[in-house]
């Protein structure tokens, strides 16, 4: 009842106090439409609130006079007078404000990150900002938001929680930038971004920046395909904060709370978020669960600096299913001769509870500082010192059962594999269809390996299998500093530097015995003194980052790659009314080490370091013809450093005799239009990546009594990719608005390639002579795979009265290639890449959102795939149909492929205060 008596005179105190209410509507200057989920604040308080989806506010005041500042990601901060003398409520109108991708700095970290500004920037450009992450990603992973943008492919790949991946015109993370707050996130040995690291992106992004082709980042970055800039929430955002409960199907369960302090007496300012998400997941063997934090505390304690430093990770576990089936295979284990698409190899049941072979954990944090220091009217300092720490990997199986792997024995009539079984095999006990029993004589067994008392340490006579660790943990450094330099109203030059230092640690452990004794050691050259393992590791993530690892027990392999970077970097940029421009050069020194453990005697264990120059030189310009036309163009090349394991070859120390960087071209020219109710853009580019080296496994004499298994080096690929694309958003009327874009791609192998056979033992492959085997793998002409050729969307957004919003996507895909292993390309004639059926997907949505002074109350309905159509989103093998060969929708059912999704839902409610 006390509590009841505090909280009425609370409200009635507030409405004493209130002096009247100010409304008004905030409007988007490019297309005269409303501005849902825009910051209104009084000035000097912390009094605010934000837009409904009609971008209409209410807001009371204590204050007879004053003014409102208004801002939202994308354009310029405004400011605009009030008064309700006598208690009045004051209509503002429409208050429009103006696009300008500077005004991002008002309202998040930018840091050193190069953000592309309309009808400025002359590079391909498309931004997503937080009111549509929220509204649309729901349980989704965080790259499929990116769909409707032209030229991007994402896919959820084998289905587990955050294993989604993403290509950007035809080329993967590995050779495309993501960035958070102008931060490069990349791995520095292979390039790739793993997205369950970042799974709590969704909820800190204040926008999602695509720049595709060689892009405006000043960084020598790997922007073949385009860069990602994920740029996040600053701590001096108005106060207030929000709490979010998602569910969805499969037992899809997220929390989120959110708190921000506003900009305190002092200058200071702090940002907490932190979040849970669990569930069972769509594919069968996929639980998963979740955690994501962020903490952003600020400093500005005058106009001269302003500090921000930041905290931010996301420990999870996930169960995988890490290797697709045969269409064959998913048609096997369905119960109406349909492809069961949920079918996962990588599972069973242990003592009736979910065990998979295949689990993911990891967590990295990353911590950074962005310092912007004005020092006077025409120079700023802006400096980001960061630091990452990754702890975690991915499990598997090690060792055989009677020559057999786990994925080849026997399985149950719904396909999973026998668990409980093969820990009745390892524990001694007979299994009848697995084989002779592991210890005839009664004797107690060791997991791969033969009794402890005949103390063999040969490793063809393992019997048994482990569940084993693979460790992919870093310690990873950096520091990124920019000096900009207005020299006149127009000229702009910034120079800076990038440095960077990596260490990545690899090796495996014992995660599970499944009922062995203990874990024969027998890969370490350098003889452990004490070979039998009986340690085992959870698969968890660590949340303390900072633990020593040297003493953990390690099997199969252990190796650090160590990557230095030094670099520095310049832009002249042109900014006038009608035209502006900029030339851009960086020049970066690279530096790899491999330090190997086991395979290496003491003593020869380091490599030297090998250290390559690259760098890049780029321009562009663009022309305002008048304010609806402009026109753009830009140009770059990049002499872009290999990857390390292009560095090292053959999985050791052996440094690659044909090193050489990778040349990168790009050329691209657009075009922009803008009117009150038509925005759009179009444009062709064309992209040349050559002198590149990769390594695949490979089968040699297959099916043969000489076959062997080993690898195959590719030297000198080149691929060439061009394309148009189009983006438009059109607003029909005042409630009902459309977007929509298309993008034609021709991605394609240019020449043929050179391969170099080796075992897997690394020992060169010799032919009949006692030479080197080589070949000549006929790629001239050949599609690209992994990514759509063709995509195409058009969705609309209906805003009726009282806050409710219906809204509605189709998306359509073609074009789409197998990601198939080159050396297919081996002895055939007229090889040819194995093409997909073409698939489209409709999405629809719902939101209402209710007003409740300063507060609001937001209910959010997502249905993806809603016509639950299924379809093939990326295929692992290349093996093209032929006469009387067994087909699904014209696909040979031997093919290794992964099916999408059927159809999902989640519903979410948020509350904001």
């Amino acid at each position: 009842m006390r509590k009841l008596l505090l909280i009425a005179l609370f409200l009635t105190s507030a409405t004493i106090f209130a002096q009247g209410t100010i409304t008004g509507t905030v409007v988007d200057s490019d297309m005269n439409a409303p501005l849902p989920g825009a910051t209104v604040v009084v000035a000097g308080t912390n009094n605010g609130t934000t837009t409904d989806f009609d971008g209409k506010f209410s807001l009371n005041v204590a204050a007879a006079t004053g003014r409102i500042e208004i801002s939202f990601i994308g354009f310029d901060r405004k400011s605009v007078n009030f008064n309700v003398a006598g208690g009045q409520t004051q209509n503002l109108g429409n208050i429009v404000l103006n696009t300008n991708a500077d005004a991002l700095a008002e309202v998040v970290i930018t840091g050193v990150a190069d953000l592309a500004k309309d009808r400025q920037t002359p590079v391909a450009v498309s931004t997503i900002r937080a009111a549509e992450i929220q509204e649309k990603l729901g349980s989704q992973e965080f790259p499929e938001i990116l769909n409707n943008t032209p030229s991007i492919y994402a896919t959820k790949q084998g289905g587990g929680f955050g294993d989604a991946r993403i290509n950007i015109r035809g080329f993967d993370t590995n050779n495309s930038a993501v960035m958070i707050n102008g931060v490069p996130i990349n791995d520095m040995e292979n390039g790739q971004v793993y997205w369950s690291n970042w799974a709590g992106l969704s909820d800190v992004a204040s926008a999602i920046q695509v720049q595709r082709g060689l892009g405006s980042s000043k960084l020598a970055v790997s922007s073949v395909g385009g860069t990602i800039n994920v740029v996040t929430r600053s701590a001096d955002r108005a106060e207030g904060g929000f709490v979010n409960v998602t569910g969805g199907n499969d037992a899809y369960l997220k929390t989120v709370a959110s708190y921000n302090t506003g900009l305190m007496e002092g200058g200071f300012s702090t940002t907490l978020l932190l979040s849970q998400t669990r569930g069972d997941g769509y594919v069968d063997g996929t639980e998963f669960q979740g955690y994501n934090y962020y903490l952003g505390f600020g400093y500005r304690p005058n106009e001269t600096h302003d500090f921000q430093f930041t905290v931010t990770g996301a420990p999870q576990w996930h169960n995988q299913r890490s290797r697709s089936s045969s269409i064959e295979v998913y048609q096997q284990y369905s119960d109406n001769g349909d492809p069961n698409i949920k079918y996962n190899e990588n599972w069973g049941f242990r003592n009736g509870e979910e065990f998979s072979f295949t689990r993911n954990f990891y967590h990295k944090p990353i911590m950074s500082l962005n310092w912007d220091y004005k020092i006077n009217n025409v120079s700023t300092l802006s400096s980001s010192f960061y630091a990452s720490f990754g702890r975690g990997g991915g499990t598997g199986e090690i060792g055989t059962i009677n020559g057999r792997r786990q994925f080849a024995l026997p399985r149950t009539q719904d396909g999973l594999i026998r668990v409980d079984d093969i820990i009745r095999y390892n524990s001694g006990q007979a299994v009848p269809d697995f084989g002779n029993t592991a210890n005839p004589e009664g004797q107690r067994t060791l997991t791969n390996s033969l009794y402890l008392n005949q103390g063999n340490r040969d490793r063809s006579s393992a019997n048994g299998i482990t569940r084993r660790a693979s460790i992919n943990s870093h310690n990873w450094f950096g520091v990124l500093s920019n000096l900009s330099n207005k020299l006149t109203d127009n000229l702009t030059l910034d120079v800076g530097i990038d440095l960077r230092t990596y260490k990545g640690i690899h090796y495996r452990r014992v995660n599970d015995l499944l009922g062995g004794d203990a874990y024969l050691q027998t890969d370490n050259i350098n003889n452990d003194p004490n070979p039998v393992f009986r340690e085992t590791y959870d698969a968890d993530p660590n949340f303390w980052v900072f633990g020593d690892i040297d003493a953990e027990e390690k099997i199969d392999y252990y190796n650090d790659g160590l990557v230095r970077w030094a670099g520095t970097f310049g832009q002249l940029e042109y900014v006038g009314d009608e035209i502006s421009a900029f030339f851009q050069g960086s020049i970066s020194n690279q530096g790899f080490q491999r330090i190997e453990y086991f395979g290496e005697l003491e003593g020869n264990q380091e490599t030297d370091w090998e250290n390559i120059l690259g760098g890049n030189i780029k321009g562009g310009i663009n022309w305002n013809i008048d304010d609806m036309h402009n026109l753009y163009a830009n140009a770059g090349y990049y002499s872009k450093q290999p990857l390390f394991d292009a560095v090292f070859i053959n999985f050791g120390n052996t440094l690659n005799p044909a090193l050489q960087n990778e040349q990168v071209v790009g050329t691209e020219i657009g075009y922009g239009f803008r009117s009150s109710f038509l925005s759009a853009n179009v444009n062709l580019y064309r992209t040349s990546w050559a002198d590149r080296f990769e390594s695949v496994g490979a089968v040699f004499n297959a099916e043969t009594p000489e076959e062997i298994r080993g690898t195959a080096n590719l030297y000198g690929i080149t691929q060439v990719h061009t394309g148009f694309e189009l983006d438009f958003t059109g607003r029909i009327s005042d409630n009902f608005n459309l977007r929509g874009m298309m993008s034609i791609g021709n991605w394609e192998y240019k020449d043929d390639v050179e391969a170099n056979y080796f075992d897997n033992n690394q020992t060169p492959i010799l032919d009949e002579n006692g030479n080197p085997q080589t070949a000549i793998l006929a790629l001239d002409g050949v599609k690209v795979g992994d990514a759509a050729q063709f995509t195409a969307s058009l969705g609309g957004e209906y805003d009726f009265l009282n806050g409710l919003k219906l809204d509605a996507n189709y998306r359509f895909v073609d074009k789409l290639y197998a990601d198939f292993d080159p050396t297919d390309a081996l002895d055939a004639d007229n090889f040819e890449a194995l093409e997909l059926p073409s698939f489209g997907l409709a999405d629809a949505g719902a939101s209402y959102r209710l007003n409740l002074g300063n507060s609001s109350v937001n209910f959010r309905v997502n249905v993806n795939n809603v016509f639950d159509t299924m379809y093939i989103s990326e295929a692992d093998t290349n093996i093209l149909a032929s006469s009387g060969d067994a087909t699904y929708d014209g696909i040979n059912v031997d093919n290794r492929v992964y099916f999408g999704f059927g159809r999902t839902w989640n519903a979410g409610l948020t509350y904001n205060f």
